[in-house]
């Protein structure tokens, strides 16, 4: 009975109530836990102490103890009614958050928590979050995390301002070098034998123990995941400025939002190296920031804060690049999921247009951490939703198409077969 109280609680709460409960469960019993902790550290040093004045018969002793945790017990009584008094005023402020409608879909969020659930298993990862948005409003409709503590089972996380560096960057840095009008999709650049020594620093593409890619087209650069074409089409269009592509990536409102309802970190560079930068490494940023982001894109250039409630919008930016470079980047989303590495994503039940990708985040004791992700928008001609799946797990094989991609079809189908049965 202990075990499941204390290990499935949140498991038994998420699908008996709702996931969102959870987290107001979480936050109650972590307050009232600070009282329990306390009278723990301070009576269980007494209870061996006890037994040893007993023995020496030193009931005097005994006594005095006995007193002292009378006066426990009654400090303990009297702080937990000024934590319940307390409490009142957090009721008060929560009382507020009741009145207004919540974004979040119980019944998507269910299925995404189910379909994510089964892709953690398969792939015996670490931790993954689904996050689906409305595209012209920012409503969440699904704030899915997942992670493996002590036990096998796969328990809610609500931490979602967790930070690492993104696999999603291309999409981004191949937009800003957009906006220069020095580069197109259809210029031709040398990816090589995948191997490439840039400023001291060498850059590798998956593929290159097989070769590289040769020489492709910007476009097909995004649809393969080619780190060399995008390192080399940021030295195209920014040249020894790298300055210039930070700048642009500010105007963009690339990081943002700052926060949601306290849950969020603002974005940070760790590191500033335009070689790496630009393919995700030397920066610490949350899936929800990475799919603002990619949201403004399917939402023609407008950046709208991700809401938790059905607020009014609230426009970030009302326009992140230039129409011109916005659709010729939707353009090759779309290409990848029809014929790059995004192709685990394609549903046969609408259109879709999204970017897969695969970095490491860590490498502690000789483990490599990777993140798969995929982020992306459907329908293409008029996107409705925007989704992003992001999954960590140790070692090889890793890949963001095959695995969160995956994830994003099932939910795309899910939400498209729910939608036909409503109607």
């Amino acid at each position: 009975i202990t075990i499941v109280l204390f290990q499935a609680n949140s498991i038994i709460i998420a699908r008996v109530v709702s996931p969102e409960a959870v987290v107001e469960y979480n936050l109650a019993f972590k307050y009232v836990s600070l009282l329990t902790m306390i009278f723990t550290i301070v009576i269980t040093p007494v209870w061996s102490a006890t037994t040893d004045a007993y023995v020496r018969k030193d009931f005097e002793w005994i006594n005095k103890t006995l007193s002292f945790s009378r006066k426990v017990c009654i400090a303990s009584v009297f702080i937990g009614v000024l934590m319940v008094l307390a409490s009142g005023f957090y009721a008060c402020v929560n009382k507020e958050n009741e009145t207004r409608d919540n974004a979040i879909d119980s019944t998507l969020q269910t299925s995404a928590t189910a379909i994510l659930e089964s892709k953690l298993s398969e792939l015996n990862a670490q931790s993954g979050q689904v996050i689906v948005m409305e595209v012209q409003t920012g409503q969440i409709k699904a704030l899915v995390g997942l992670e493996r503590k002590d036990s096998a089972d796969y328990q809610p996380c609500e931490n979602f301002s967790v930070q690492q560096p993104t696999g999603l960057m291309q999409g981004v840095s191949l937009l800003a070098a957009l906006e220069t009008g020095k580069v197109k999709m259809s210029d031709r650049v040398n990816a090589g034998n995948g191997i490439y020594v840039c400023k001291g620093d060498t850059v590798f593409d998956h593929n290159w123990h097989r070769g590289g890619y040769g020489e492709i087209t910007v476009k097909q650069g995004l649809a393969s995941g080619s780190n060399i074409a995008t390192v080399k089409t940021m030295e195209n269009a920014f040249g020894n400025n790298a300055q210039a592509y930070f700048d642009v990536l500010s105007r963009m409102s690339y990081g943002k939002p700052d926060s949601i309802n306290g849950i969020l970190q603002p974005y940070r560079i760790t590191e500033k190296n335009i070689t790496w930068n630009c393919i995700g490494y030397g920066q610490s940023v949350s899936p929800i920031q990475v799919l603002t982001f990619y949201n403004a894109i399917a939402n023609d250039g407008k950046m709208v804060q991700p809401q938790l409630y059905k607020d009014s919008v609230v426009v970030i930016n009302p326009q992140i690049a230039d129409k011109a470079s916005i659709d010729s980047l939707k353009l090759a989303l779309a290409y990848n999921v029809t014929d790059g590495l995004g192709q685990p994503a394609k549903s046969d039940k609408t259109t879709v247009a999204g970017k897969q990708g695969t970095i490491i985040v860590s490498t502690d004791d000789g483990n490599t951490m990777y993140a798969v992700e995929f982020c992306g928008y459907f329908p293409i001609d008029n996107p409705k939703y925007s989704i992003i799946v992001s999954i960590n797990k140790t070692g090889l094989p890793a890949s963001g198409g095959l695995m969160a991609g995956d994830v994003f079809r099932q939910i795309v189908d899910c939400m498209i077969y729910r939608h036909l049965e409503i109607n």
